[in-house]
Formats: structure tokens, sequence, C-alpha cells
């Protein structure tokens, strides 16, 4: 449990550098440039991804609570909502991203969400509370910023970007959950 929590800490850490210690990133895109940082955040990034998926690999699986019948249903559509809100954070904005503002933070948040209700093991719990608490701490971070104009809202552009978010949310979201989760994860969610 060590490992995936150290993982954790190291991912997440990494992430809210901006949000936490700004000064911190500044510095290191004035000593590496911008596109330095971002190797060297990047690599970091996939690494503490490593850390977690070996981490939550090798913890054992101790039951807390067990979700009610029909929870991986609801887990299963509401991940649609958070592909559908992940792709258009992706793209310009349609009216999806300028009503979520954040849409891909919003997106981390259901599927973390989502995740909680259906899985009841204690590893499951540390690692989707964990991406669910960080979702909200950059949800305060980004009003924060938007109202001290450090950021700017991205402006509508147009609504086919909303028809794109859709179609391929959708066409992701059906691969993940007939054939990626269980080949990527080793869990069918239908088969629950």
């Amino acid at each position: 449990m060590l490992i995936l929590i150290l993982g954790l800490v190291l991912f997440l850490g990494l992430h809210l550098i901006r949000t936490v210690l700004p000064g911190v990133r500044a510095a290191m895109v004035e000593r590496l440039g911008l596109n330095g940082w971002k190797v060297v955040h990047a690599t970091l990034a996939i690494l503490s991804m490593m850390i977690i998926i070996y981490g939550y690999s090798i913890a054992p699986v101790v039951n807390v609570w067990f979700p009610p019948m029909g929870m991986n249903h609801l887990t299963i559509t509401l991940m649609l909502i958070a592909t559908i809100c992940l792709v258009a954070g992706l793209l310009p904005a349609g009216r999806i991203v300028v009503l979520t503002k954040h849409p891909m933070v919003l997106a981390i948040k259901i599927w973390a969400l989502s995740h909680l209700l259906s899985n009841g093991d204690e590893r499951s719990i540390i690692l989707f509370a964990a991406f669910l608490a960080w979702g909200v701490i950059l949800r305060i971070s980004m009003k924060r910023r938007l109202r001290a104009a450090e950021i700017v809202p991205k402006a509508f552009v147009s609504a086919k970007y909303d028809l794109y978010a859709v179609v391929l949310g959708v066409a992701i979201w059906a691969a993940i959950t007939f054939k990626l989760h269980e080949l990527l994860i080793g869990v069918a969610p239908l088969a629950m």
C-alpha cells in the first residue's frame, strides 16, 4: 500500500506545483526553458504513474464496503459523461467547455467519484479519493486564478465542437467499456 501512496503523492504533488508552489514552476521554467520543464514534468509524471500502477497491483485487496447492486451501471453511465467532458476539454470551445469551464477537471472528478461508488476495497478508495480530492483542489485553484485574471476562460468558438466531443466521447467510452478496460485494467465493466 505504501508504494501506491508514494506514487499518488509524487503524481498529484507534481501536478499541484503550479497551485501550491507557483514560484517553483516559474524557477524551473526559467532554468530549463518551457520545453525543458515540459520534458522533466512529463517524465516525472510517467514515472510516478508507473509507481501508482505497480503499487495498486501489489496492494492487498481489503474490502471496506460492498457496493450495492447496480453501482457498476451508474459508474458506466457517469463515465460516458466524463469521457465527453474529457474530449471537450481537448477541443476548441463549444458550449460544453463554456458551461463546465474546466471540462477536463470535471472529467477527473466524475471518473474518481464514479469509481468510488463501485469499488469498496481499500486500495481503490485510496486511489480514487486522492484523485477526487485533487480534482476539487484544481477546481478551487482555477476559480481563484480566474478571479485574479491569471487565466482567461475559453471563449465560445462553435457548437460543432460539442458534436465532435459527443461523437468522439461516445466512441472512446464504448471502446473502453466494451474492450479496453478489461484489456488494460483486467476488469470487464459490464461483467460485474
